[in-house]
């Protein structure tokens, strides 16, 4: 308004609408935050949807008519409709485990024995350990199958009709992780013929041994509504009409999130024998639909694409984890997926809306953009969880478009020959260069001998799978440890702070290499010093500014006369 009366007093223009650029960046944030309220509002429906379902499955519906019929099944009338459980009859059971190659057998002809428990008892665990013949064809990439029968006490599964089997193959089939070396043992030339052809040989899958079967019995004597079977437990549900009432048969089920990828085996045309791990615990009925739904699920990603390895990594979570756990692992995932994408987001807009690096370094933006591509390329070495790498992967390429922005970078096509022009830069610029020119000079003195010297101790003690794998884990321990020293300590608004800590959290429950898990820290640490620079150097408020003000000062107000 001064400057306004100043232009008036000297016949200068004036704005024709003040304020109008105000407006304008008003409307601009309210449409950002609009977006923004409309990303946490769908995040929020969907958790609240997937509690909801979880609820479903966790809890199942009794058969109304049970309670009327007394809980024993021979209610006649009332209770119509219900499926009673066998186990309630108490009956003395037996578990026998057998293998064969065929994927159905109808008689005990071709088929081993390899555990027999009898008196079995479903209340109690157990595990044992047992040598499993493996025959020519499965030597020969070939499949061989468990058949897990429970059945009556005494009499052969084949001759029990109340007796209820699952099967299970005890091969799978994956590519084997090539094997690491000492890259400076000098190999002779022999050695190096064979380690290729085993190179050659590993890029085909080849057939692995599950050395774990774990299996589980649902022991509530839980009274379904025969109208309204739960879909998911259903296909594992053998009846039979006893009397006026149907019973169900005890409920078998093989917990496949078990075989986990660091339990298998390569299976070798030598191996005659192998070892099998049986374990048996008993499973409510609860934890069993929520079991199917989980395996059903780790299915599904392996049908879109992702490989064993990364179905795996799922598996760990449920199966490493309890359900507490597991409940806080759900919700760390879904919040470090949704601060994520609102990081991108702000991270985008700021850079977008840039159109000076005054008080910026584009070094350091050089250097963010080099380690993160350098980080990408290390988690897809190591195969990392897709969890871990896509968004390592979407955070390179908005790096590298960064740097585009920050060398102000255009491609002009010249027919099918792309041409790159660079911007020019201000006065200011070129001093905030100068300045950032002078500080990685001498941070260079400490950076360069310690990451030549970190590769070559590496090269002298650690096993890897090429020389590439050495040469991106050399670039990546240096960007891991130095990587801090470049952030720059401004915190605009854009979510980092708090998925800074909700990455500490999800850095323990998703399995990633000990580097980048260790890594996952240096943004506390920066985090921690501009806490304590805040508290050692506070803001001045009686401080006086270029107008002659200060914060402590009280704007005198005029008397009003009435």
């Amino acid at each position: 308004m001064r400057e306004q009366r100043r232009r008036r007093g000297r016949g200068g223009p004036v704005d024709p609408e003040p304020g109008g650029e105000a407006v304008a960046v008003g409307a601009a944030m309210l449409s950002r935050s609009s977006f923004t309220s409309l990303v946490v509002g769908v995040f929020a429906v969907y958790v609240a949807h997937t509690c909801w379902v979880m609820y479903g499955i966790v809890y199942t519906r009794p058969c109304p008519a049970a309670a009327a019929a007394g809980g024993g099944g021979g209610g006649g009338a009332a209770a119509a409709g219900c499926v009673w459980p066998y186990l309630s009859r108490r009956p003395k059971l037996q578990l026998s485990v057998y293998t064969t190659t065929r994927s159905s057998i109808g008689a005990e002809s071709n088929v081993d024995l390899v555990l027999n428990v009898e008196d079995f008892d479903i209340e109690s665990k157990f595990e044992r350990t047992v040598n499993v013949s493996v025959p020519k064809k499965t030597r020969n990439n070939g499949t061989l199958y468990a058949y897990i029968f429970l059945h009556h006490a005494g009499i052969l599964p084949w001759h029990d009709g109340k007796q209820v089997h699952v099967v299970s193959p005890l091969t799978t089939y994956m590519v084997p992780k090539p094997e690491e070396i000492n890259l400076l043992t000098g190999e002779s030339a022999t050695q190096q013929i064979e380690a290729e052809k085993q190179t050659n040989a590993l890029d085909e899958p080849v057939s692995h041994w599950r050395s774990r079967l774990t299996l589980n019995v649902m022991v509530e004597d839980f009274v379904f509504d025969g109208s309204s079977l739960p879909a998911d437990v259903h296909r594992y549900m053998k009846m039979v009409q006893l009397g006026k009432t149907v019973h169900y048969l005890p409920i078998l089920f093989i917990d496949q999130l078990s075989n986990r990828v660091k339990d298998l085996m390569v299976i070798n045309r030598s191996t005659t024998e192998l070892p099998l791990t049986v374990s048996y615990d008993k499973i409510s009925l609860g934890k069993l639909r929520f079991w199917i739904h989980m395996q059903d699920a780790v299915y599904s990603l392996q049908q879109f694409g992702f490989s064993e390895k990364d179905a795996d990594e799922v598996k760990g979570i449920f199966v490493d984890t309890n359900l507490y756990f597991l409940a806080l692992t759900f919700f760390v995932a879904a919040f470090h997926l949704l601060f994520d994408f609102l990081a991108f987001k702000n991270d985008i807009s700021f850079w977008k809306k840039k159109r000076s690096m005054i008080g910026m370094s584009t070094k350091a933006v050089l250097w963010r953009c080099f380690s993160t591509v350098v980080i990408f390329l290390f988690l897809l070495d190591e195969q990392t969880s897709l969890l871990v790498l896509i968004p390592a992967g979407i955070g390179a390429v908005i790096e590298l478009w960064k740097v585009k922005k920050a060398l102000k970078m255009t491609i002009k096509w010249q027919g099918l020959r792309p041409k790159v022009q660079f911007g020019t830069y201000s006065d200011s610029e070129k001093k905030t260069e100068e300045y950032d020119t002078q500080a990685m000079k001498y941070l260079s003195y400490l950076l360069y001998p310690l990451c030549i010297g970190g590769a070559g101790y590496s090269l002298l003690n650690v096993k890897y799978k090429s020389w590439y794998s050495w040469l991106i884990n050399s670039f990546v321990n240096g960007v891991y440890a130095f990587g801090f020293l470049f952030m720059l300590p401004q915190l605009f608004v854009n979510y980092k702070a708090f998925n800074t800590f909700i990455d500490d959290i999800f850095a323990f429950i998703i399995t990633m290499p000990t580097s980048h898990r260790l890594a996952c820290f240096r943004d506390d640490v920066v985090f921690l010093v501009y806490l304590y620079q805040r508290w050692l150097y506070p803001v001045d408020k009686s401080r006086v500014n270029e107008y002659g003000e200060s914060y402590e000062e009280k704007p005198k107000k005029k008397a009003h006369r009435e």
